[in-house]
């Protein structure tokens, strides 16, 4: 089976539940008079981030509700609504459900050939490559987006007896979009976040004479019951793939793409090069 998600379900939209949570901010700060400046005040968040938490464009920080609760009555309230949010503001809507599929991975396997793959992206990245979109997004929108792309980049972390595997194309590191600086500040990151032994990345070298990738990007997921999906993303949408037979062939496509890649470490050395260089 396949499924896809058309273009226009995929602007970035609020839950419901950011929207209840940020209606309840709004309300408890108003009873306890006081203004968003000075609650941002308190909280030590800009007065921009309390009004996009109000409106349920932004998911709050942890930090924000327990600098807000005392400051908003301290009955507990703030803290037992937060923690039934739902954590998708700035998805898009054709990505949610591989999103789903992708918090309960026992593996996820992605190659990439267009930019740095969303779980390994510095902030600063994503912020350009967000920014770099047409039609241009709102402040609102590439922040909503912005903190979206780092929640699921906490996956890497907070599984660490799921297996994450990632084939990168060379250019794309040395591309340098947004500058050096920010260049310098990606494979950083990068490094850091494949350290861990179950996260493993490979680079397919400019030079490489043999590629099974060239249709394009794919990632690949296998849930705790075994069932396997794809996910492979266009331009304007996104197409989730859920065939066995499919899904059979892109593992081997996989498979394939890993044995003519760069080992882990070699790759490693190639990151660390590209950095020294800039």
């Amino acid at each position: 089976m396949t499924e896809d998600w058309e273009y226009g379900a995929g602007e970035p939209v609020s839950s419901d539940s950011l929207k209840t949570f940020g209606a309840f901010v709004q309300g408890l700060r108003e009873h306890a008079g006081l203004t968003r400046e000075e609650l941002a005040a308190v909280v030590r968040f800009s007065k921009h981030t309390v009004e996009s938490i109000e409106l349920g464009r932004r998911m709050p920080d942890l930090d924000f509700v327990d600098r807000a609760e005392p400051a908003l009555g301290g009955t507990g309230a703030l803290r037992r609504a937060y923690r039934h949010l739902t954590r998708h503001p700035g998805l898009a809507a054709w990505f949610r459900q591989w999103a789903r599929y992708e918090r309960l991975a026992d593996s996820l396997d992605t190659y990439e050939c267009r930019l740095v793959p969303g779980l390994l992206q510095s902030e600063a990245y994503a912020r350009v490559t967000f920014g770099s979109a047409l039609p241009p997004l709102t402040d609102e929108e590439l922040e909503a987006k912005v903190v979206a792309r780092m929640e699921r980049q906490r996956l890497l972390c907070a599984r660490p007896h799921a297996s994450y595997s990632f084939v990168v194309e060379e250019h794309v590191f040395r591309r340098g979009l947004g500058g050096p600086e920010i260049t310098r500040g990606l494979l950083d990151h990068v490094l850091t976040l494949t350290e861990p032994r179950n996260v493993v990345l490979q680079i397919m070298p400019l030079e490489s004479t043999e590629h099974a990738g060239l249709a394009g990007p794919v990632q690949l997921v296998e849930l705790p019951d075994g069932r396997r999906h794809a996910y492979s993303e266009g331009q304007l949408n996104g197409r989730l793939i859920s065939d066995p037979n499919e899904v059979a062939l892109l593992y081997r496509l996989y498979a394939t793409l890993r044995s003519q890649a760069l080992t882990p470490a070699k790759s490693r050395g190639l990151l660390e090069r590209i950095r020294g260089a800039l």
